[in-house]
């Protein structure tokens, strides 16, 4: 990098990338998370990279310099340089970097941020290249549109944990990671055991992957259905599963809680981990409200001891489908 990089850029319709999200977050939150480099390291960049900050003074004149490490172990250098800060409404920095070896990128980015309602805030993330030719390397070498959504959605996730109080339940098992692991990605086993006590679950369709889909249905023992679906978000074999879990109906349709007259949340961030020690393994689920309101967010704090129930009942289902499964081995 060069002093050439932070010069101004003049735009041109074919020089930009421009990229939006609302937020069901306060906009003073929505600029911390962008700001404080003790949550930006927790949160930026695409699915399965992380972040190293060197340095992030936030000031005028400020230098932010990261490092970005991609799920293949290759490192992205950046740095950047703050040139104006408006609080809670602007940010603008040159930026330059890539990989060491390789042709860089250099671009002015500028956020802004734009409260829409108390608990709505839409930011856009704009960056301005040299020339249109700059701007379809950074797109087609850097995959700067997708990288910029999942980034984006990354940060959404973050404002739920910064919002709600998790569920969190561990539980621990006598199997190795890898065939607990096949338990919760494989059809034919995940639905022989999956959901609350008592329920069982005569239809679902998986379809295990990165924006795939499983759209399921639950049966009570006195003939009820819950239907419910699933997107994945991210799969890290045999570590993690991230996924959206929503009540649903028979065409995979996005409903209310059937069962309650409570402001349940449309949308759960489910995390799924997996830790082996000594042949056993213990599974972890995080929940959190996704894109929620203050009225949904405070329904689910409120019932941690009702999610206690229904997901340890699901353990429970789980340890005696293992346990007969190794009695079937």
């Amino acid at each position: 990098m060069n002093k050439d990089e932070y010069q101004p850029i003049a735009e041109t319709p074919d020089c930009s990338i421009v990229i939006s999200r609302i937020f069901s977050a306060p906009r003073e939150l929505v600029w911390q998370a962008m700001t404080d480099p003790k949550q930006v390291v927790l949160w930026w960049g695409p699915r399965g990279f992380t972040t190293k900050i060197e340095q992030m003074d936030f000031r005028v004149g400020g230098v932010w310099k990261h490092v970005m490490r991609g799920p293949d172990g290759t490192e992205y250098l950046n740095k950047s340089v703050f040139k104006e800060i408006v609080p809670h409404e602007r940010v603008v920095y040159s930026h330059g970097g890539g990989v060491r070896g390789q042709r860089g990128v250099s671009f002015i980015a500028t956020w802004t941020f734009e409260e829409l309602a108390p608990e709505k805030t839409r930011l856009t993330m704009k960056m301005v290249d040299a020339s249109g030719d700059a701007r379809d390397f950074v797109v087609q070498k850097y995959g700067a549109l997708e990288g910029g959504k999942q980034t984006l959605t990354r940060l959404s996730e973050h404002l739920a944990g910064q919002q709600s109080r998790p569920f969190i339940l561990s539980r621990e098992f006598n199997a190795p990671r890898e065939l607990m692991w096949s338990l919760w990605t494989e059809q034919d086993h995940f639905t022989r055991w999956f959901g609350p006590k008592g329920f069982t679950m005569p239809v679902a369709k998986m379809d295990f992957r990165p924006g795939g889909l499983f759209h399921y249905c639950l049966t009570s023992s006195d003939g009820k259905e819950l239907w419910g679906k699933a997107v994945y978000r991210e799969i890290v074999k045999p570590e993690k599963i991230v996924w959206v879990n929503s009540f649903s109906d028979k065409n995979a349709g996005l409903t209310r809680h059937p069962f309650s007259k409570d402001l349940w949340p449309l949308e759960l961030l489910t995390e799924v981990t997996f830790a082996e020690q000594g042949g056993r393994t213990t599974v972890t689920v995080k929940w959190l409200p996704l894109d929620s309101t203050p009225e949904e967010r405070q329904t689910f704090d409120q019932n941690h001891e009702s999610m206690k129930m229904g997901w340890g009942g699901t353990m429970e289902q789980l340890t005696n489908y293992l346990d007969a499964f190794a009695v079937r081995k």
